[in-house]
């Protein structure tokens, strides 16, 4: 009975909003993230961002809205990247997991935040944090407009991802903490021993005054370690697996995918240039 009605809604919806096909293949077109989708992930991806757009708010700030037009396949490419996180899971598993998502906010710059923190001996510090996107657990996804438009190749940075990370993580709590929930066949004891190798490993190059083998925002906190390490595992999965082939196979696990295969063949200067920086 279920089975029927979900075929019915299914049926409806595409009765209602048929698929723009040629607002898609633009969308692909745009970004290398979606070329690289082979035809059968293409599809699924193309369904679910369509129905995305329909159940989700899109908002843009005034300043925006005026002066930036933000036509269908830009809208469909914005969403396409959301919801290439939950691509290898059923329908109902990628509609819990953004349960908590109504609506995405795309702001014309950069934005600050006052922020405290409590160092390791007890001081409480204030600083404005300048954010490329942000969110919380029923709050809207916001994201500035010149890092969105950074995001959708191989870089490594994807602000989307990496907010939308976040809202995966908020979904067996309040607040990001870097361990979302897991699918059966996941032990948390393995989740945590394997990201625990990762977070010490950053810290030791940074205490060595070493670069970091991926952005080194993922030391700042367990939650940012989370959102850093899936924009590497989708954007710039050849060099998750070479600095820490572990955390590569566990992500590969949990979302069900391999973006590996489908990584346009680098050169050594591109993968050398390969870094994104967030201050």
């Amino acid at each position: 009975m279920l089975g029927r009605l979900k075929r019915w809604r299914a049926e409806r919806f595409a009765a209602r909003h048929p698929f723009p096909d040629a607002a898609w293949a633009e969308a692909r077109g745009r970004l290398p993230l979606l070329a690289a989708l082979g035809d059968a992930e293409a599809a699924a991806l193309g369904e679910r961002a369509w129905q995305f757009l329909h159940a989700k708010r899109l908002s843009l700030h005034p300043e925006l809205s005026e002066s930036t037009p933000f036509d269908l396949p830009a809208q469909l490419a914005l969403a396409a990247q959301a919801c290439l996180l939950t691509l290898g899971w059923s329908d109902d598993d990628h509609a819990e997991a953004f349960a908590n998502v109504h609506e995405v906010l795309v702001l014309p710059d950069a934005f600050q935040r006052r922020v405290e923190e409590m160092d390791e001996f007890g001081v409480m510090h204030e600083y404005d944090d300048e954010r490329a996107g942000e969110t919380s657990y029923q709050g809207p996804v916001v994201v500035a407009f010149p890092d969105l438009m950074e995001s959708g190749d191989f870089s490594g940075f994807n602000v989307l991802i990496h907010e939308f990370a976040h809202k995966l993580d908020m979904g067996n709590s309040l607040d990001v903490d870097g361990f979302p929930p897991l699918p059966r066949e996941i032990d948390p004891r393995e989740w945590h021993r394997v990201f625990m190798a990762v977070w010490e490993d950053l810290q030791a190059h940074l205490e060595r005054g070493e670069p970091t083998p991926i952005d080194d925002y993922a030391a700042t906190h367990p939650g940012e370690c989370f959102a850093v390490c899936c924009e590497a595992f989708f954007t710039a999965p050849d060099l998750l697996h070479d600095a820490y082939p572990a955390l590569h196979d566990l992500l590969a696990r949990y979302f069900r995918q391999d973006p590996l295969a489908r990584l346009p063949e680098r050169d050594l200067e591109e993968i050398e240039a390969t870094h994104h920086d967030r201050h």
